[in-house]
């Protein structure tokens, strides 16, 4: 509020813009004194601290205050916490049974008033969805996920998309039934394909997407899905032949090396006692690497075994450009050569 009117008056004039900035130094430096006051009357009852469910209610709101609350939610178990219309979500880092199961999902979506149950991704999804369903015209929604690398953001993108998959598919005609199950397929499917190509093992997250995505969800209008589209953008190309110490390149080349069948190494001329350069730390093997659940995603969204085995060499390819070495050349106006050890690779 100060801030904000501090504005207003600089446009009258300097001198009244200094003489009011003066004056409201003075004035925060005794209401933070306040503000410290309230801070410590507020932290005592740390037993009730968890019991915020909303940051707004909070008082004061502080950073203090805030993290105290989303701390003692966390220990008690609590992963979600509104702070008005945004949903703030902390990562368990494990596992948690039924929190985002099928019968939570309806719970939320029968719910009369999703908002009065406890915080939880399921409620801004189904205001989301109920925004776009009560409408005369239909009115565009977007949810917006973000935060720092490793807060969770590919495992909430995940469960807004099942979450609509699920509630945007219930339909009395078989036909309609069967079309909305396999779009729904393929919209969860399309994570599959999409977090090995983009997605790498980094020092603070094992899943770490490396680019940004905008999933778009379309319903008709008895809210039906009907299909989807993905538009990805700032992809950490240079992961490919660069890679930070300690970290590795994207999921999808440890999965054709630790998956792919004799058979397959032998087209992709990929032979076990090989190094390559550029899949460094290939002995530590992550939950990611599940190269079968890759080609499964290809299969169900429509890329038959020909364009497969197309797109499996030419990343072997990439890798084996990894190897190659150069020697540098003693007349500068000529080409550099290749290395004899590169030869092979070639």
């Amino acid at each position: 509020m100060n801030c904000a009117d501090g504005r207003r008056n600089v446009r009258h004039g300097g001198a009244e813009a200094m003489g009011l900035n003066h004056h409201v130094r003075g004035s925060q430096m005794s209401q933070s004194d306040s503000v410290d006051e309230d801070v410590q009357a507020f932290l005592p009852d740390q037993d009730q601290l968890h019991t915020y469910d909303d940051l707004t209610k909070v008082n004061p709101v502080t950073p203090t205050t805030v993290l105290k609350c989303l701390q003692a939610r966390y220990r008690m178990k609590v992963f979600y916490t509104h702070a008005g219309c945004t949903l703030v979500a902390l990562n368990p880092f494990q596992s948690i049974p039924d929190l985002y199961s099928l019968d939570v999902m309806k719970e939320y979506h029968c719910a009369p008033q999703p908002q009065e149950f406890k915080p939880h991704i399921f409620i801004v999804a189904e205001k989301a969805y109920r925004n776009v369903r009560s409408q005369l015209e239909p009115v565009d929604q977007s949810l917006v996920v973000s935060g720092e690398s490793g807060a969770g953001k590919t495992w909430t993108s995940r469960c807004l998309m099942k979450y609509y998959a699920t509630v945007a598919a219930s339909s009395s005609v078989l036909k309609s039934q069967n079309t909305v199950k396999r779009i729904e397929r393929r919209v969860l499917d399309s994570n599959s394909l999409m977090e090995p190509f983009g997605n790498a093992c980094t020092l603070r997250n094992h899943n770490s997407s490396r680019f940004g995505k905008y999933i778009q969800l379309q319903l008709d209008r008895c809210q039906l899905l009907v299909g989807a589209s993905v538009q990805t953008y700032l992809l950490e190309k240079t992961r490919v032949s660069c890679q930070p110490a300690n970290e590795r390149n994207f999921h999808i080349f440890y999965q054709m090396w630790n998956g792919g069948t004799d058979e397959q190494k032998k087209q992709w001329m990929m032979s076990h006692d090989q190094c390559f350069k550029w899949l460094p730390n290939s002995e530590v093997l992550i939950e990611e690497d599940c190269f079968q659940d890759t080609v499964e995603a290809m299969d169900h969204l429509g890329i038959n075994a020909e364009k497969q085995q197309q797109i499996f060499r030419i990343l072997a390819g990439i890798l084996h450009l990894g190897n190659l070495g150069f020697s540098s050349s003693v007349d500068e106006s000529q080409p550099c050569n290749l290395d004899e050890k590169a030869k092979g690779t070639v």
